[in-house]
């Protein structure tokens, strides 16, 4: 269930990886490809027609419909977590091998299959609390 209590936002859901981070949302309502998407060096989506493309994800909280492309999307995302240019964490919205996969080797706290679309609910920019722990999703939005 979603509740809104003037700018605080609360998603249910599953977690995948567990774990507790708070930091800004960085949302994608394109899937995003793993090999030739990103720059695991630099964290950034280089895929030239995606509405990303040259936007760091590094330490973001990367809100995004799921992963495309092939089984090596993964290893990408490992990439970055080897790297130090991992998102801080990871909230999905299609759940696949793939992108479980990928969310834990990248080893960042990641929720899926929340109550409610977090692609919809959440803009780039809000402050997100990921309590993958729980499965639940705080959104906090800056005062208009």
């Amino acid at each position: 269930m979603t509740s809104v209590a003037g700018t605080r936002l609360v998603l249910r859901g599953r977690g995948i990886v567990p774990g507790r981070v708070e930091g800004q949302a960085l949302v994608s309502h394109e899937t995003i490809s793993g090999w030739g998407g990103i720059d695991p060096a630099t964290g950034t989506i280089i895929e030239r027609r995606h509405e990303l493309y040259g936007v760091c994800f590094t330490g973001k909280v990367l809100v995004f419909p799921g992963a495309k492309g092939s089984s090596g999307w993964s290893g990408f995302f490992q990439s970055t977590r080897l790297m130090g240019t991992a998102p801080l964490a990871m909230i999905f919205t299609n759940l696949t091998t793939k992108a479980a996969l990928g969310a834990i080797v990248t080893r960042v706290p990641t929720v899926t299959e929340l109550d409610d679309d977090p692609v919809a609910k959440i803009a780039t920019g809000d402050r997100v609390e990921v309590d993958a722990d729980n499965g639940l999703v705080v959104v906090h939005r800056p005062r208009s």
